[in-house]
Protein backbone atom coordinates (compact mmCIF):
# COMPACT_ATOMS: atom_id res chain seq x y z
CA UNK A 1 0.00 0.00 0.00
CA UNK A 2 1.28 3.29 -1.04
CA UNK A 3 0.78 5.81 1.86
CA UNK A 4 1.55 9.65 1.61
CA UNK A 5 2.59 11.30 4.86
CA UNK A 6 1.32 15.16 4.91
CA UNK A 7 1.98 17.68 7.78
CA UNK A 8 3.29 20.86 8.66
CA UNK A 9 3.97 21.54 12.57
CA UNK A 10 5.90 19.36 14.81
CA UNK A 11 5.55 19.66 18.12
CA UNK A 12 7.58 17.63 21.11
CA UNK A 13 4.60 16.15 22.37
CA UNK A 14 3.70 14.68 18.93
CA UNK A 15 6.56 12.51 18.43
CA UNK A 16 5.25 9.34 19.99
CA UNK A 17 2.21 9.18 18.34
CA UNK A 18 4.16 9.60 15.12
CA UNK A 19 6.72 7.13 16.15
CA UNK A 20 3.61 5.12 16.86
CA UNK A 21 2.47 5.51 13.24
CA UNK A 22 5.67 4.83 11.11
CA UNK A 23 6.54 1.84 13.24
CA UNK A 24 2.98 0.38 12.56
CA UNK A 25 3.07 1.52 8.33
CA UNK A 26 6.59 -0.19 8.63
CA UNK A 27 5.15 -3.20 10.16
CA UNK A 28 2.44 -3.46 7.64
CA UNK A 29 5.28 -2.63 4.90
CA UNK A 30 3.28 0.39 3.51
CA UNK A 31 5.25 2.03 0.83
CA UNK A 32 5.48 5.69 2.92
CA UNK A 33 6.20 9.03 1.16
CA UNK A 34 6.63 12.33 3.80
CA UNK A 35 6.14 15.86 2.64
CA UNK A 36 9.89 17.36 2.56
CA UNK A 37 9.43 20.19 4.89
CA UNK A 38 8.04 17.88 7.48
CA UNK A 39 10.64 15.35 7.26
CA UNK A 40 12.94 18.07 7.46
CA UNK A 41 11.41 18.18 11.05
CA UNK A 42 10.90 14.56 11.85
CA UNK A 43 14.27 13.22 11.01
CA UNK A 44 15.68 15.23 13.93
CA UNK A 45 13.47 13.89 16.46
CA UNK A 46 12.41 10.08 14.67
CA UNK A 47 14.55 7.31 13.60
CA UNK A 48 12.89 5.49 11.03
CA UNK A 49 12.39 1.79 11.10
CA UNK A 50 12.76 1.88 7.27
CA UNK A 51 13.56 5.39 5.22
CA UNK A 52 10.11 6.60 3.62
CA UNK A 53 10.70 8.66 -0.04
CA UNK A 54 10.62 12.23 0.34
CA UNK A 55 7.75 14.28 -2.16
CA UNK A 56 7.89 18.45 -2.92
CA UNK A 57 4.88 18.14 -5.28
CA UNK A 58 1.91 16.34 -6.75
CA UNK A 59 4.13 15.07 -9.64
CA UNK A 60 5.87 13.27 -7.04
CA UNK A 61 3.25 11.18 -5.07
CA UNK A 62 1.26 9.63 -8.54
CA UNK A 63 -0.44 6.28 -7.67
CA UNK A 64 -0.69 6.57 -3.89
CA UNK A 65 -3.68 4.63 -2.18
CA UNK A 66 -4.33 7.47 0.77
CA UNK A 67 -2.84 10.65 2.19
CA UNK A 68 -2.59 11.05 5.81
CA UNK A 69 -2.81 14.48 6.72
CA UNK A 70 -1.13 15.16 10.46
CA UNK A 71 -2.08 17.87 12.50
CA UNK A 72 -5.31 20.24 12.61
CA UNK A 73 -7.96 21.12 10.09
CA UNK A 74 -6.23 23.97 8.82
CA UNK A 75 -3.18 21.17 7.58
CA UNK A 76 -5.87 18.85 5.88
CA UNK A 77 -6.80 21.76 3.72
CA UNK A 78 -3.37 22.10 3.02
CA UNK A 79 -3.11 19.06 1.04
CA UNK A 80 -5.92 19.07 -1.00
CA UNK A 81 -3.91 21.26 -3.43
CA UNK A 82 -1.79 17.83 -3.04
CA UNK A 83 -4.79 15.46 -4.01
CA UNK A 84 -7.40 17.60 -6.05
CA UNK A 85 -9.14 15.54 -9.03
CA UNK A 86 -7.42 12.02 -7.74
CA UNK A 87 -10.14 10.30 -6.18
CA UNK A 88 -7.19 9.83 -3.57
CA UNK A 89 -8.80 9.14 -0.03
CA UNK A 90 -7.46 11.74 2.69
CA UNK A 91 -7.22 11.09 6.93
CA UNK A 92 -7.39 13.15 9.03
CA UNK A 93 -5.56 12.69 11.98
CA UNK A 94 -5.61 15.37 14.51
CA UNK A 95 -2.76 16.08 16.52
CA UNK A 96 -4.35 19.68 16.79
CA UNK A 97 -7.00 21.44 18.66
CA UNK A 98 -10.71 20.87 17.42
CA UNK A 99 -10.80 19.10 14.24
CA UNK A 100 -14.09 18.67 12.47
CA UNK A 101 -12.57 17.20 9.66
CA UNK A 102 -9.06 15.84 11.36
CA UNK A 103 -11.06 13.26 12.82
CA UNK A 104 -9.04 10.10 13.97
CA UNK A 105 -7.71 11.08 17.28
CA UNK A 106 -3.64 10.67 18.18
CA UNK A 107 -4.69 7.41 20.94
CA UNK A 108 -7.02 5.75 17.37
CA UNK A 109 -3.85 5.50 15.47
CA UNK A 110 -3.14 1.98 15.18
CA UNK A 111 -7.01 0.87 15.12
CA UNK A 112 -7.42 3.19 12.39
CA UNK A 113 -4.32 1.55 10.22
CA UNK A 114 -5.98 -1.55 11.02
CA UNK A 115 -9.07 -0.60 9.34
CA UNK A 116 -7.88 0.48 6.18
CA UNK A 117 -5.83 -2.48 5.80
CA UNK A 118 -9.13 -4.64 6.41
CA UNK A 119 -11.12 -1.97 3.88
CA UNK A 120 -13.56 -1.07 7.01
CA UNK A 121 -14.43 2.43 6.20
CA UNK A 122 -16.38 4.43 4.59
CA UNK A 123 -15.78 7.61 2.23
CA UNK A 124 -17.16 11.18 2.68
CA UNK A 125 -17.70 12.65 -0.59
CA UNK A 126 -17.25 16.49 0.16
CA UNK A 127 -18.13 19.30 -2.68
CA UNK A 128 -15.74 22.27 -3.38
CA UNK A 129 -16.58 25.54 -4.54
CA UNK A 130 -14.35 26.92 -7.66
CA UNK A 131 -13.16 30.32 -9.42
CA UNK A 132 -14.81 30.25 -12.45
CA UNK A 133 -13.74 34.07 -12.27
CA UNK A 134 -11.20 36.23 -12.50
CA UNK A 135 -9.49 32.42 -13.53
CA UNK A 136 -6.02 33.73 -13.15
CA UNK A 137 -5.96 34.63 -9.59
CA UNK A 138 -4.98 31.29 -7.93
CA UNK A 139 -4.02 29.57 -10.85
CA UNK A 140 -4.44 26.07 -10.97
CA UNK A 141 -5.28 26.08 -7.32
CA UNK A 142 -8.84 27.73 -7.79
CA UNK A 143 -10.51 25.73 -5.32
CA UNK A 144 -11.72 25.37 -1.93
CA UNK A 145 -12.65 22.56 0.46
CA UNK A 146 -13.95 25.23 3.27
CA UNK A 147 -14.79 28.96 1.61
CA UNK A 148 -13.84 31.41 -0.39
CA UNK A 149 -13.65 34.78 1.50
CA UNK A 150 -13.09 38.65 0.16
CA UNK A 151 -12.25 40.84 2.95
CA UNK A 152 -11.52 44.57 2.92
CA UNK A 153 -7.93 45.34 2.73
CA UNK A 154 -6.69 46.23 6.25
CA UNK A 155 -8.55 49.65 6.29
CA UNK A 156 -11.43 50.94 8.42
CA UNK A 157 -13.38 51.64 5.68
CA UNK A 158 -16.21 49.41 4.81
CA UNK A 159 -16.65 47.45 1.42
CA UNK A 160 -19.81 46.55 -0.23
CA UNK A 161 -20.45 42.93 -2.32
CA UNK A 162 -23.09 43.06 -4.72
CA UNK A 163 -24.20 39.41 -5.30
CA UNK A 164 -26.27 37.87 -7.97
CA UNK A 165 -27.27 34.47 -7.93
CA UNK A 166 -27.86 32.90 -11.10
CA UNK A 167 -27.59 36.32 -12.71
CA UNK A 168 -30.93 37.50 -10.22
CA UNK A 169 -29.97 40.09 -7.59
CA UNK A 170 -29.57 38.48 -4.03
CA UNK A 171 -28.30 41.76 -1.75
CA UNK A 172 -25.82 44.30 -1.26
CA UNK A 173 -23.37 43.12 1.90
CA UNK A 174 -21.97 46.17 3.76
CA UNK A 175 -19.80 45.46 6.53
CA UNK A 176 -15.98 43.64 6.79
CA UNK A 177 -16.45 41.42 4.02
CA UNK A 178 -18.50 38.36 2.93
CA UNK A 179 -18.44 34.24 3.02
CA UNK A 180 -19.54 31.80 0.65
CA UNK A 181 -18.95 28.09 2.40
CA UNK A 182 -19.53 24.61 1.60
CA UNK A 183 -21.43 22.34 3.74
CA UNK A 184 -18.06 21.22 4.93
CA UNK A 185 -16.74 24.87 5.70
CA UNK A 186 -20.26 25.61 7.70
CA UNK A 187 -18.31 24.42 10.69
CA UNK A 188 -15.37 26.94 10.16
CA UNK A 189 -15.21 30.65 9.47
CA UNK A 190 -19.11 30.59 8.40
CA UNK A 191 -20.17 29.24 11.94
CA UNK A 192 -17.97 31.94 13.64
CA UNK A 193 -20.14 34.66 11.96
CA UNK A 194 -23.97 33.27 12.85
CA UNK A 195 -24.04 30.34 9.51
CA UNK A 196 -26.21 27.57 10.06
CA UNK A 197 -24.42 24.11 10.35
CA UNK A 198 -24.96 21.98 7.11
CA UNK A 199 -24.87 18.31 6.60
CA UNK A 200 -21.92 17.55 4.16
CA UNK A 201 -23.93 15.67 1.33
CA UNK A 202 -27.10 18.44 1.41
CA UNK A 203 -25.42 20.44 -1.55
CA UNK A 204 -25.79 23.57 -0.82
CA UNK A 205 -23.71 26.81 -0.07
CA UNK A 206 -23.82 29.22 2.62
CA UNK A 207 -23.44 32.91 2.01
CA UNK A 208 -22.69 34.87 5.38
CA UNK A 209 -21.75 38.88 5.48
CA UNK A 210 -18.68 39.37 8.47
CA UNK A 211 -19.89 42.03 10.34
CA UNK A 212 -22.37 43.43 8.25
CA UNK A 213 -23.59 47.26 8.91
CA UNK A 214 -27.03 46.24 8.68
CA UNK A 215 -28.07 43.91 11.14
CA UNK A 216 -31.26 42.93 9.41
CA UNK A 217 -28.92 40.98 7.31
CA UNK A 218 -28.51 36.87 7.72
CA UNK A 219 -26.84 33.85 6.09
CA UNK A 220 -28.62 32.73 3.10
CA UNK A 221 -28.23 28.83 1.99
CA UNK A 222 -28.48 28.32 -1.67
CA UNK A 223 -28.44 25.72 -4.16
CA UNK A 224 -24.72 24.43 -4.47
CA UNK A 225 -25.92 24.14 -8.67
CA UNK A 226 -25.87 27.95 -8.06
CA UNK A 227 -23.71 30.38 -9.79
CA UNK A 228 -22.60 32.96 -7.73
CA UNK A 229 -21.41 36.06 -9.08
CA UNK A 230 -19.78 39.06 -6.99
CA UNK A 231 -19.59 42.71 -7.64
CA UNK A 232 -17.01 44.68 -5.08
CA UNK A 233 -17.27 48.36 -4.16
CA UNK A 234 -15.33 50.31 -1.35
CA UNK A 235 -12.97 53.20 -1.18
CA UNK A 236 -9.82 50.97 -1.59
CA UNK A 237 -8.63 49.79 -5.34
CA UNK A 238 -7.72 46.39 -4.06
CA UNK A 239 -9.11 43.97 -1.68
CA UNK A 240 -8.46 40.62 -0.46
CA UNK A 241 -10.27 37.03 -1.14
CA UNK A 242 -8.87 33.57 -0.07
CA UNK A 243 -9.71 30.51 -0.97
CA UNK A 244 -9.07 28.30 2.27
CA UNK A 245 -5.74 29.14 3.14
CA UNK A 246 -4.26 30.72 -0.05
CA UNK A 247 -4.80 34.74 -0.21
CA UNK A 248 -4.64 36.87 -3.32
CA UNK A 249 -5.25 40.62 -3.75
CA UNK A 250 -8.15 41.34 -6.04
CA UNK A 251 -8.89 44.21 -8.01
CA UNK A 252 -12.38 46.04 -7.21
CA UNK A 253 -12.89 46.43 -11.03
CA UNK A 254 -12.85 42.36 -11.12
CA UNK A 255 -15.79 40.09 -11.21
CA UNK A 256 -15.73 37.16 -9.19
CA UNK A 257 -18.13 33.59 -10.02
CA UNK A 258 -18.17 31.15 -8.07
CA UNK A 259 -19.86 27.43 -8.27
CA UNK A 260 -19.32 24.20 -7.74
CA UNK A 261 -16.16 22.30 -8.32
CA UNK A 262 -16.44 18.98 -11.21
CA UNK A 263 -14.64 17.32 -8.16
CA UNK A 264 -14.70 15.67 -4.93
CA UNK A 265 -12.83 15.42 -2.02
CA UNK A 266 -12.85 11.77 -0.23
CA UNK A 267 -12.35 11.76 3.28
CA UNK A 268 -12.05 8.46 5.49
CA UNK A 269 -14.67 7.98 7.80
CA UNK A 270 -14.16 5.37 10.59
CA UNK A 271 -16.74 2.95 12.07
CA UNK A 272 -18.41 5.23 14.94
CA UNK A 273 -17.42 8.27 13.71
CA UNK A 274 -20.02 9.94 11.87
CA UNK A 275 -20.94 13.80 11.16
CA UNK A 276 -23.60 14.33 13.61
CA UNK A 277 -21.21 12.52 16.34
CA UNK A 278 -18.32 14.79 15.64
CA UNK A 279 -20.52 18.27 16.17
CA UNK A 280 -22.16 16.42 19.27
CA UNK A 281 -17.84 15.88 20.42
CA UNK A 282 -16.47 19.39 19.05
CA UNK A 283 -19.24 21.42 19.99
CA UNK A 284 -20.37 20.07 22.84
CA UNK A 285 -23.78 19.60 22.22
CA UNK A 286 -25.98 18.47 24.78
CA UNK A 287 -23.26 18.78 28.12
CA UNK A 288 -24.92 19.68 31.02
CA UNK A 289 -23.09 19.48 34.36
CA UNK A 290 -26.50 18.74 35.94
CA UNK A 291 -26.57 15.85 33.17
Amino acid sequence: MKIVVFGKQLEETHIPYLKELFDELHHRKAEVLVYRPYYEKLTRKIRFASEPEIFSNMEDIKGLDFLFSIGGDGTLLDSVPFVRDSNTPILGINLGRLGFLSSISKFELRQAIEYIYNNNFTLDQRALLQLKKPDNLFGDLNFALNDATVYRNNKTSLVAVHVYVDDLFLNTYWGDGLIISTPTGSTAYSLSVGGPIITPGSENFVIAPIASHNLTVRPIVISDKSSIKLKIEGRENTYLMAMDSRLATIKKTEEIILGKSDFKINLVRMPGHNFFSTIREKLFWGVDIRN
